[in-house]
């Protein structure tokens, strides 16, 4: 079976996009880059502004098109499912599976269901890269605590929820076992990592962290809030040689 996807918005949300990608990590999948050709598509959309959000519908709408020919499966995922959901299942009828954030750990059984054949693999567990092996984001929480007046994502993806330090140097370690040598350390506010898990600011500990793993060579941090950037973390960029300044 043919299965095709398309990942819209952030890097965050690419991230999301490749820990689905593995679960269809099958012989009963065949990974498909031409989307008209194939017999399932995957969309992970963004519902963070209006312009993503009609990105999201236009795509949605294109590609179920693609059921006049060959797809037999659609499914949706991501932002505008969780934020919409009961709008989109109401508006969508082609969509055969809409599955929210929240619900991401409960993939493989309604993947199972929808196909019935047995997903192996638990979300979060196995992941495929879809651009390079040689670059590669670090997801280092998910959620935001900052009220910013514009931004929707705390509505979306709830309050920061931090992954461990233990966590993210082993799915680091694992990138880099796949030959990736550049590590994008991305969250929606990284200078808040840690705050929620050990109750105070820790992103300068894991940056030392992952500074001394063998075999990256560079690790570039991004969505830095100037409210939490403190001197320790000056103190830790600075002292890290792989960190780029």
């Amino acid at each position: 079976m043919k299965i095709g996807f398309v990942s819209l918005g952030c890097a965050k949300n690419l991230v999301d996009s490749e820990y689905i990608i593995g679960l269809f990590d099958d012989p009963f999948f065949e990974y498909e880059a031409d989307l008209k050709a194939c017999d399932v598509i995957v969309i992970n959309t963004c519902g963070f502004i209006l312009s993503a959000k009609q990105e999201a519908i236009d795509t949605i709408l294109e590609i179920a098109e693609y059921k006049n020919n060959n797809l037999k499966k659609l499914i949706v995922t991501g932002c505008l499912v969780e934020r919409y959901y009961d709008d989109v299942i109401k508006e969508f009828p082609e969509v055969d599976l809409f599955v929210k954030i929240s619900d991401y750990k409960l993939l493989p059984e309604k993947l199972s269901q929808l196909f019935n054949h047995k997903i192996i693999h638990d979300y979060g567990k196995n992941r495929k890269l879809v651009n390079n092996n040689y670059t590669a984001y670090l997801k280092i929480s998910d959620g935001c605590d900052n009220r910013c007046a514009y931004c929707a994502i705390p509505l979306i993806r709830g309050n920061c929820k931090s992954y461990t330090i233990e966590d993210n140097v082993k799915e680091a370690k694992r990138l880099l076992e796949l030959g990736v040598k550049e590590l994008n350390v991305v969250a929606q506010d990284t200078t808040l990592y840690g705050k929620d898990l050990y109750g105070e600011l820790k992103l300068p500990q894991l940056l030392r962290d992952l500074n001394e793993l063998e075999g990256v060579q560079w690790i570039r941090v991004m969505y830095l809030y100037p409210n939490n950037f403190t001197d320790e973390l000056i103190a830790a960029i600075r002292d890290c040689d792989k960190v780029c300044k």
